[in-house]
């Protein structure tokens, strides 16, 4: 393949291009075709990016069909078609089913621009700087959102420049499986030589992705729900990864019947890997002046057309929710027997997620690589994840066909059989 004019021109920082050194031509649904005409299952889509696969003909339609009318594509945050067929979509399919009453802040289109919008009005709407953020935690990695980041290797790319506004604590499990950790967050509310500046809002994830999917409790996000309201402090739930449908709900926080203040999401939003994000705020919240956070790509048009979409063609009924959820406990089964197959062989590991937000924990990032790198050379596409890379994530689309789902999971099994053969 010809790769020198990527290799010499792109810049260090890239990262996906080392683990899977091929050039793609085409996409479609969960698979990928390099230019030697060889395909590939994708477990990454992109990073959680295309939760209805490759090239959805249902939204690539829409998109067509907006862009053979003349359609507005960029508009600033000026009125367009789009964008009021988006939000009346949002509201009748997705808030008004689920109880949820949001005003919608278009911010620029990637996640890390939800979070800083997010925590920014949280600092405004209650006249507080700090904000709690957790072990383990990712929330994009421009100053804002990067002072909410736990991993040291983002925070230490900032050149030496200090991050502020964030402090953090332990993420549910942090301090093992019998501890709740949000005890050593009600000592400190309570404590005022607790050192902890009383924040104005708390971000987390439901469900940790880069962070090595750790799961958090659902008795524990109620109880994080229940302190935040005891202290007005806002709740800020980061589900730029885990929404769209991930987990099996269209929002995440829907498992643990909880219903935060702000809301972020990116990535599957679009539904189509066009960048897009919104912020949702609780409308007594809404306590931007005009223009006092904007963004030259705010409201990007054609994101919200596919989105639109995409909202109408999965969610108008729960019958891709329940789909989601019955693929989620197949790769459970598999990842679960995998955990065991590693274990009994001397490499301990464990098995964990949420709806297709799933990974296994094989404690070390050699060995993880080991077996991706196994994986790909067999046409699976799997990234890792966690602090040292630990964990093998599987981020499939939502939409994949179970004939793919099923020889992928046995491309990862007769990887997982060949490492540990040696």
């Amino acid at each position: 393949m010809k790769t020198q004019t990527l290799e010499r021109m792109e810049s260090n920082v890239r990262t996906y291009s080392r683990s899977f050194p091929v050039v793609f031509t085409k996409a479609q649904n969960a698979r990928l075709t390099d230019e030697n005409g060889r395909e590939y299952i994708d477990f990454l889509a992109g990073a959680g990016t295309l939760n209805y696969g490759h090239n959805n003909p249902h939204l690539k339609q829409a998109m067509i069909d907006y862009l053979s009318s003349d359609g507005v594509v960029h508009g600033l945050d000026m009125w367009t078609v789009a964008k009021r067929e988006y939000l009346e979509t949002l509201e009748e399919l997705i808030f008004k089913p689920r109880g949820l009453d949001y005003k919608v802040h278009l911010p620029g289109p990637t996640g890390t621009n939800a979070v800083e919008a997010a925590i920014r009005l949280a600092r405004v709407a209650k006249g507080r700087h700090n904000i709690v953020t957790f072990t383990n935690g990712f929330h994009g990695v421009t100053m804002g959102a990067l002072a909410t980041t736990g991993n040291r290797k983002f925070r230490e790319a900032t050149g030496g420049i200090p991050t502020q506004g964030a402090s953090f604590l332990p993420f549910d499990g942090y301090m093992g499986e019998h501890a709740d950790t949000l005890d050593y967050f009600e000592k400190l509310l309570g404590d005022q030589s607790g050192g902890l500046d009383i924040p104005a809002g708390v971000i987390v994830e439901t469900v940790q992705g880069e962070g090595g999917i750790n799961v958090a409790g659902l008795d524990w996000l109620k109880r994080l729900e229940s302190i935040c309201r005891e202290h007005d402090i806002l709740l800020i739930v980061d589900d730029i990864q885990a929404g769209c449908g991930r987990t099996g709900k269209f929002f995440s926080f829907e498992h643990a019947g909880i219903k935060p203040d702000i809301v972020t999401n990116s990535k599957s939003l679009s539904g189509f890997g066009l960048p897009f994000a919104h912020v949702l705020i609780r409308p007594e919240l809404d306590m931007w002046k005009p223009g006092q956070y904007n963004g030259t790509f705010r409201g990007f048009n054609l994101a919200m057309v596919t989105a639109t979409a995409a909202l109408k063609k999965y969610w108008s009924n729960d019958t891709f929710e329940r789909d989601v959820q019955r693929k989620a406990r197949i790769v459970e089964e598999r990842f679960q027997k995998l955990a065991t197959l590693l274990s009994e062989n001397g490499m301990p590991a464990t098995e964990r997620g949420r709806g297709l937000m799933r990974g296994i924990d094989v404690v070390s990032g050699d060995l993880a690589d080991k077996i991706t790198s196994e994986a790909f050379e067999n046409g699976l596409i799997i990234e890792t994840s966690g602090q040292g890379g630990e964990v093998v994530k599987c981020l499939c689309p939502l939409t994949i066909t179970d004939e793919d789902l099923l020889a992928a999971l046995d491309i990862l099994e007769a990887a997982v059989k060949t490492v540990i053969k040696g």
